[in-house]
Order: C-alpha cells, then structure tokens, then sequence
C-alpha cells in the first residue's frame, strides 16, 4: 500500500465526483457565463457571507487577485513572516502589483500586536501600508487554526489604519471545523476571502475568491489579465459543487487521522510533534537525524512525506488516508527513526508549497 501524506492536493477525484464532472452542464464562461460555474459562484458567495464570489484556476492566482485589486504599487503588504502568499506565490505580489511584501514576525503567528507594531509612521522616507493579509488555517504554522477573536482583532487594528484585509483561506474548511465557527463568520473580518477547493475537499482544480460585488466584478477583468479566463469550466466547477455537498461535511475524519498519526509518531527518536489543531502535523526531529534522509527513506517504504526545512517533516491527512493508512504510515515512520537514532543524513532542499 501506496500512502502519499505529502499534501491534501494529491486526493484523486472519486467515482461520484467523476460522474459529476461527466454530467456537468457547461457554456462559455469567458463570453456568457458557464451555468455551473455561477451555481458554484452563488454557492460559495452564500457560504462566505458574501456578495459574490468568482472561480479561479488556483488559489495562488486568485490571492495574487486580491492584492492587485486591494493594494497600491508602490506601497507595502504587511503578513505573517511563515504567509503562503509570501514564501509558495513566486514573488508574484511584487511582480504583478508591484507592492513590498513586509513579513511580520509572530510566535508562533502574527497577532494583532505584532502588526501594530509593523505598521510604520507616516514618513517620506519608507513606503506606507496598504492591505493585510490573513492566512487560515496557517500552512507554515502547521495547519494552526486562528481564533475568530483573534482574527477580529488583527482585523481591527488594520481597520485603525485603513487598511484593508485579506484572507487567504485555502483551508477555511479546516479552520471551520475545528473552531466550530461558521465559513461566513470567518470571512467576515475581511474585505475577500479566498477559498481552495483542491485542499481538504479532494477536488482536482480550483478556487474562489468572494467580497463586495464591486470588488469581485472589477475581480473578473484582473482573472483575465492574468491568463485566467476559463471556457467550459463547469466541469470543475462541478467537481466543486459535489465536494461541497459530500466532502466538506466529513473534514473532521482528516483532524481525527491526523491526531492519530501525531500519537504513533510523537517522542520517538526524540522527535516531538507539533499538536494538530486539524489536518497537518508537523514533526520537529533533533539535530541529529535529517529530515530529507528520513523522507527518502519512508518514500523507499511507499509513505510519502514532506521535508518542510533539515529538521522538520509535514504530514497531511486527507479522504484518500483512512485510519489503517495512517497507521501503516506511522508505524514507518516510526521505524525510520529508531533506524536513524544518533545518526545523520545528507542534507536537501527545501519544501515546495501546498
């Protein structure tokens, strides 16, 4: 058996999500409007607590989106210094918005203390802010869930100065779940939300973005500029639109799977795991065992991981990682490691993003 817990993005499409795609209703989406797609759209618009929302190839293409459309070039972005959008777009804020991305340093996020404290006084010397980016749940910070409190109070400082926020939320589902907090109430605290639909719900493509009307039309011209104008779409809006149905309901089982196989791994070797608040586990090793040596060896034994940096491993549970898959993984692991003990490997490269 074949575990591949490298990323919830590697789920294949399942028999029903198949014939849905297969059954999908399609148009032209770039010309008139593909039918399926403005289902999905209307869908997600009502689940964020939004007044639209607009289909997207990635969630890369449609948070890079919401900093052209919310920022100014020239000026700078403030977000978590571990942001996806920061480390996993390809400096595409800089290079599409022309905007400074300025990390904040948090512990182990940015709270709203450490944002007041970046944004800089008005000065003819530095560039001023203008948007602040939200991340839920946070992928560097091991799929950490934000409080919608402490959401709320990030958001407010921003609000102090003018700014406004978005969230990149390509694992919302997960946030949700976890904190009991509804995807609308969530997304509230920002001017636009992005949501995946290929992390945690088993989709092959896409993503959304959802805001004010306005913002999301002007939103539909910036798609375009950036190559991401679709045709008969519909086929993975369709995809969407089951997940929606039949996968979001379920997205707890990857919190339970992941607790799971946070418990097998936990302690040995000296490794010590980063308590999962949903679906991503990642495990800290000691200085002593690298952890590209211990990926290679696990992808030896058919468990697939990711190394996140020489010393840390990400784990990521998802609808094709059922609880026998989990513990057949974690006990390679855990065997890996006990190989490993007191010895060394050769250093890698770093993680890729998703």
């Amino acid at each position: 058996m074949r575990v591949d817990m490298r990323s919830d993005t590697v789920t294949k499409p399942t028999p029903a999500m198949r014939r849905a795609i297969a059954d999908a209703e399609v148009g032209d989406d770039v010309l008139d409007g593909d039918p399926t797609v403005l289902r999905l759209e209307r869908r997600v618009a009502e689940l964020l607590g939004q007044e639209a929302a607009l289909f997207f190839p990635s969630g890369t293409m449609a948070n890079q989106a919401a900093v052209w459309l919310l920022s100014r070039p020239g000026t700078e972005i403030l977000l978590d210094a571990s942001a996806h959008i920061l480390h996993y777009e390809m400096a595409g804020a800089a290079a599409l918005a022309g905007v400074q991305v300025r990390p904040v340093a948090g512990a182990p996020v940015m709270d709203e203390n450490d944002l007041a404290s970046a944004i800089r006084r008005p000065s003819p010397h530095v560039p001023r802010a203008s948007l602040v980016c939200l991340e839920n749940t946070h992928n560097g910070a091991g799929g950490r869930v934000t409080s919608l409190a402490a959401m709320r109070a990030i958001a407010g400082v921003a609000r102090t100065h003018s700014l406004p926020v978005h969230l990149d939320g390509a694992r919302l589902w997960n946030a949700a779940a976890a904190s009991g907090d509804s995807l609308a109430a969530l997304a509230s605290v920002a001017d636009t939300t992005m949501v995946s639909f290929s992390k945690g719900l088993g989709c092959p493509v896409g993503a959304a973005l959802a805001g004010p009307r306005d913002v999301i039309t002007e939103g539909w011209s910036v798609r375009k500029r950036f190559g991401g104008g679709m045709r008969q779409s519909g086929v993975l809006a369709a995809a969407a639109l089951h997940a929606l149905d039949a996968h979001l309901p379920r997205i707890a089982d990857d919190h339970a799977t992941a607790r799971l196989y946070a418990s097998i791994v936990d302690g040995v070797a000296g490794a010590r795991v980063v308590p999962p608040d949903t679906n991503i586990v990642m495990l800290d090793l000691p200085s002593s065992i690298d952890a590209f040596a211990v990926v290679a060896e696990c992808a030896r034994r058919d468990v697939l991981l990711t190394p996140w940096s020489s010393t840390r491993i990400r784990a990521v549970t998802h609808l094709d990682v059922g609880e026998s898959a989990v513990r057949m993984a974690g006990g390679v692991v855990r065997e890996v490691l006990e190989r490993m003990e007191g010895g060394s490997g050769a250093k890698g490269q770093g993680p890729r993003g998703g």
